[in-house]
């Protein structure tokens, strides 16, 4: 599908709220189906990436109930096995958290993803898993992945890289494990949903520092209202931060503070957003936020900050190009192994449409303030969130950019157009 994109010539006003968060959304699901009795999951992301997460724990004998507004969940807390290969999707966190609940299960499984999820690695959470006796073949440590379940053991497992998807792999195969304390440390803290919803389902588990354990334990039925995803938030955020004149308040946005890099970002380079009505709503913390046009300058994002923005640097890459001075960006090489390689596919297609920015071994500089003139094709590499932020530079594009293989948006956010345009009106 290709998407014709043009500058937005009217500056983006109004009141919009985000679609539920992903994130959280999968790990409801996957928590739910290991509790005995009812769950009410309520505003579920429609995203596809979640449903593969539902429809799998559907195959595997989970009963679900979708209405209008929430999917019950009814489970026995006992998976049963399937002949049927396990269909990740697109889905990185579906592959990488079921494989740490499957490990330890008492039959075998199979899961398989679509051509991107199929090149992405999982060596990552196949050694941990190793480690705690599960029997893993894979395809050169890739999908589809085989896993035999085994009677798992404890471990203290030292990560080399900040990711949730790592730990709560390993916490997830942790809470099946007979005895003993699994434990993960991280180098920067990554972000915690599954830990808050483990401890408010009954979990024995505890944080200190950047080392994170657990022991076996059974999980209590949850009733859940999901937030607003900042990840989708992003692009809002940011077309209103650079479209002159714009204003702009978007409701229910998550704001767990393992998720808020973008967030001091913005502050860091002097934009003008602020958090209203902050709150906190089954265990996480929420707000609305208002958005407004700024000058902005630039500055460094590394270190702890990346774990807090990996899925929101596309876009920030956006940003960096409408502030004066150069914006550098690095510590993030985990984004060449995301659905694509993001440095080389940001730092190429940005500069076919007019971008100053220079490709760094683990991130990027950005050079502003930059007139992006446009008037080409850009790729999105089977990547939703290139794709959306592609989109977020056409707003401000001199001439008409066409970007190819736009329906990669569906995999996230499938209002992502009604959504501007609302605020366009």
């Amino acid at each position: 599908m290709q998407k014709k994109v043009s500058i937005n010539t009217k500056p983006l006003k109004g009141e919009i709220s985000i679609p539920a968060d992903k994130s959280i959304s999968h790990r409801a699901v996957m928590l739910s189906s290991l509790a005995k009795g009812k769950s009410i999951i309520r505003n579920f992301s429609d995203g596809q990436d979640p449903l593969s997460t539902l429809k799998i724990f559907n195959q595997l004998g989970i009963e679900s109930n979708i209405t209008e507004d929430s999917i019950i969940i009814q489970s026995s807390g006992i998976l049963k096995s399937t002949e049927t290969p396990l269909d990740c999707g697109n889905s990185g966190t579906t592959m990488r958290l079921i494989s740490g609940i499957l490990a330890g299960q008492n039959f075998n499984s199979i899961l398989i993803g679509d051509e991107s999820l199929s090149k992405r690695p999982m060596k990552r959470i196949i050694e941990p898993l190793t480690q705690m006796g599960a029997q893993i073949n894979s395809n050169d440590n890739k999908a589809p992945l085989k896993i035999i379940g085994q009677d798992l053991h404890a471990i203290d497992y030292n990560s080399n890289i900040a990711s949730a998807q790592v730990k709560s792999c390993i916490l997830l195969a942790g809470l099946g494990v007979n005895n003993g304390t699994t434990s993960v440390t991280e180098p920067y803290l990554s972000r915690n949903h599954t830990e808050l919803m483990l401890k408010a389902m009954g979990a024995n588990i505890s944080t200190e520092g950047l080392k994170t354990s657990i022991q076996k334990s059974e999980l209590s039925p949850i009733e859940i209202d999901i937030c607003g995803d900042i990840s989708s938030a992003a692009y809002f955020i940011v077309a209103a931060l650079i479209i002159p004149k714009s204003k702009i308040i978007l409701t229910n946005v998550g704001l767990n503070p393992t998720r808020t890099g973008i967030i001091e970002v913005i502050q860091n380079m002097g934009g003008n957003i602020q958090i209203l009505d902050k709150k906190e709503v089954c265990g996480e913390i929420v707000g609305d936020l208002l958005v407004e046009y700024s000058e902005l300058h630039s500055c460094e994002i590394s270190g702890e900050l990346i774990p807090k923005l990996i899925d929101e640097i596309p876009v920030i890459a956006v940003l960096a190009t409408q502030v004066s001075g150069s914006t550098t960006i690095k510590d993030a090489q985990d984004l060449r192994n995301k659905e694509s390689d993001r440095i080389s596919a940001i730092v190429s297609e940005l500069t076919k449409i007019g971008a100053n920015i220079e490709e760094l071994p683990d991130g990027m500089i950005i050079h502003g303030k930059s007139n992006l003139y446009g008037d080409c094709q850009v790729e999105t590499y089977h990547d939703h969130r290139l794709a959306m932020s592609l989109y977020v530079a056409g707003l401000i594009c001199e001439k008409e950019i066409l970007i190819n293989g736009f329906e990669w948006v569906s995999i996230s956010f499938p209002t992502f157009e009604e959504l501007f345009d609302i605020l366009r009106k």
